[in-house]
């Protein structure tokens, strides 16, 4: 992880899965988003998260995804949650086509 910067030279957008109902491993999702966060620069860069697993019981619905990644403390870049179930295909496209 300490050479994450090596990879994002001319990063367009930058999708992150999250597993939704997963909930005693969030708090480390959240840890490395922001992580990715401080070695990528430029608000034109777009932030997809993907809440996936969706279709399992107890998956946080996006409110509680947005809360448990702090995303409200992501100030002047654009970012978007898509829920989805990929083994079931669903919400897949909507997220890439965003």
């Amino acid at each position: 992880r300490p050479y994450w910067r090596c990879y994002f030279p001319n990063t367009q957008a930058v999708i992150y899965v999250v597993d939704s109902s997963d909930t005693d491993r969030i708090g480390i999702a959240k840890e490395e988003f922001h992580a990715i966060l401080e070695v990528i620069y430029g608000p034109e860069i777009q932030k997809y998260i993907i809440s996936n697993e969706q279709d399992l019981p107890g998956a946080l619905d996006d409110a509680a995804v947005t809360e448990a990644l702090e995303l409200h403390k992501i100030k002047n870049r654009q970012w978007s949650i898509f829920k989805t179930c990929a083994v079931k295909g669903e919400g897949l496209y909507e997220g890439l086509d965003w």
